[in-house]
């Protein structure tokens, strides 16, 4: 399956970085554009391990969240999923169950009695292969993977391709593509932890975001959305306007405590009839960087890193506290094969599966 064509390929710094249990090898591709921005990306579960982006100075810095090794991603199990692809459907499904065409498939369970991203073992604990591409204005990296019919539960053989690039406009791009043989459900999305401050630099709330979007899906106690779609007007949701994310966040609003006293949530996004639609905008004061999100899909999930508990040491020996990162997940909305009014999310034979996300990085003026 041709989707992306690499051109003018070139070198790029690869090295073995291990293997999986059952012998795989693992490879650690470092990925820089031509004004110094860098991405390490490791095959097993398409980790962004690092992400090194200017300050306001010009001093590069790792904004990602993540662990310097194989070894610590294998023995932790990545339950916080640092940096991984998500598939073959990132967010939550209920009970693990959906209906396509009068057919339930029943999918492994990984989070009570619900799916998340993919189940036990979805994207982010597979190996893919990878290909490196270049031209004059971006260096970047496609995975490739196969997903079984059947892999944990989900119907038909997909065929996966995900492109990180990274711009000479500092801009990193992710763009999906897969096509299946058996009709089946998809969403791709992948989970970088950011810290503009520099990953475990304390935490985010301190952090300026703006989102996109009027309403969000509420959710049940379970994180499940509840199937409406409601304002974020008079909610702690509404970040309409620009607002530090610590600003209302712990405002014993009941959607917060359900998603962990903190942001878990899917925003309906704002459309403007471009089909990269400017989606949130995220700023550090003291360093200057500032991240803007544009994608092609209708949702993007907040969260906040309530799970974080200070127990998790990664790069550096640091320690990554409660709210020691965010992301923004560009994706359809989370239980959507079994919620017939949300956005649809079922592929079939013959289409094409297309997405795609960029995730802009300037400063702001000194």
């Amino acid at each position: 399956m041709e989707i992306f064509t690499p051109v003018n390929v070139c070198p790029i710094t690869k090295q073995y970085f291990g293997q999986t249990p059952e012998g795989q090898s693992v490879y650690l591709y470092t990925l820089t554009n031509k004004r110094g921005m860098q991405s390490s990306i490791m095959t097993y579960g398409g980790i962004m391990i690092t992400l090194k982006v200017p300050d306001r100075s010009g001093y590069l810095e790792d904004v990602v969240l993540g662990y310097p090794t194989l070894a610590e991603y294998l023995k932790t199990g990545n339950k916080p999923y640092l940096g991984a692809i998500l598939g073959r459907y990132a967010n939550r499904i209920a009970n693990g169950r959906f209906t396509l065409d009068g057919v339930t498939y029943q999918l492994s369970i990984n989070e009570g009695h619900n799916t998340l991203h993919g189940g036990i073992r979805g994207f982010d604990k597979r190996v893919w292969e990878a290909e490196e591409l270049c031209r004059e204005d971006a260096v970047g990296l496609i995975l490739s993977y196969c997903s079984k019919d059947g892999e944990e539960g989900f119907p038909g053989n997909v065929a996966v391709k995900v492109a990180y690039t990274l711009t000479n406009d500092n801009e990193l791009r992710i763009d999906y593509a897969a096509t299946t043989d058996k009709k089946t459900v998809l969403n791709l999305s992948q989970h970088n932890y950011y810290n503009l401050a520099g990953a475990g630099n304390g935490d985010i709330l301190g952090h300026i975001l703006m989102i996109n979007a009027d309403y969000f899906t509420p959710i049940k106690p379970d994180l499940i959305p509840t199937g409406h779609i409601q304002s974020v007007e008079g909610t702690p949701l509404d970040f309409r306007k620009p607002t530090s994310i610590g600003a209302r966040i712990h405002s014993g609003d009941l959607q917060m405590r359900y998603a962990g006293n903190g942001y878990d949530f899917n925003y309906v996004l704002n459309r403007t009839g471009h089909p990269m639609a400017l989606a949130a905008c995220v700023h550090e004061q003291k360093s200057g960087r500032v991240m803007e999100v544009y994608t092609t899909q209708p949702g993007i999930q907040l969260y906040t890193g309530n799970k974080l508990d200070g127990s998790l040491i990664g790069k550096e020996g640091k320690v990554y506290p409660q709210y020691g990162g965010l992301s923004l997940e560009t994706q359809h909305f989370p239980d959507s094969p079994n919620q017939p009014h949300f956005p649809s999310t079922e592929l079939n034979p013959g289409q094409i599966y297309r997405q795609s996300a960029i995730y802009k990085f300037s400063v702001l003026p000194k």
